[in-house]
């Protein structure tokens, strides 16, 4: 008797992406193939049917719904397959999201395929694997907790990163002009920065935003 296969569905906006993906996989027992989506919503709507161990999830789609919402998505619903994030970013900005967002495990692309693997092994029983420079970062967030963004710090920042004013970050995140300074403050005194442009290079570099 053989063991029942886990069964995967490849969520990326990029045909050769998923074509790697199940060409690497394929090979590997015990893992099958089930279904690919090209958008987040479709990868949402085709987790629900049932038929779906573990989603292999990519961050961005362009338009539409992001990644980490859509793991939010499937992930909420009772008895959801686990979701692995597999991308080639690893910022603060992607992969906190993606793990409060509910997703099992975060692996970059450059990743092995025996790690790939193994990786989708793990999820399928409920454990987690995090990338290395992932787990580093999340280990050093709960060594110092003072000198990591929140969240909306990591927001406010990424949009100062786009070119954005005060006015016009409030205005995407449902803020006060008055909120926003506050927050951008705070970003200064936790990096030791006194101007926009530093607070960006540092965050940066630091791995806070994505480059």
């Amino acid at each position: 008797m053989t063991d029942t296969p886990i069964r995967l569905l490849l969520a990326d906006d990029h045909p050769v992406v998923r074509a790697g993906l199940r060409a690497v996989l394929e090979t590997e027992p015990g893992l099958t193939v089930v279904a690919e989506a090209a958008t987040a919503e479709d990868a949402v709507a085709r987790a629900a049917d049932g038929d779906i161990d573990v989603v292999l999830m990519d961050l961005q789609f362009g338009k539409g719904m992001g990644g980490a919402e859509a793991t939010a998505a499937i992930t909420a619903r009772t008895g959801a397959p686990r979701v692995l994030i597999v991308t080639t970013y690893d910022s603060d900005a992607d992969t906190l999201p993606a793990i409060e967002a509910g997703a099992t495990g975060y692996l970059l692309k450059d990743a092995p395929p025996e790690e790939l693997a193994a990786a989708v092994r793990t999820a399928a029983a409920g454990r987690t694997t995090l990338a290395p420079t992932v787990a580093e970062r999340l280990m050093n967030r709960l060594r110092a907790p003072g000198s990591a963004l929140t969240p909306r710090e990591t927001e406010v920042l990424t949009l100062v990163a786009e070119g954005l004013s005060n006015q016009a970050i409030g205005g995407r995140l449902h803020l006060t002009e008055g909120t926003v300074k506050s927050h951008l403050a705070r970003i200064y005194a936790k990096l030791g920065v006194d101007s926009r442009t530093a607070a960006v290079a540092t965050a940066t570099t630091l791995g806070f935003i994505r480059r």
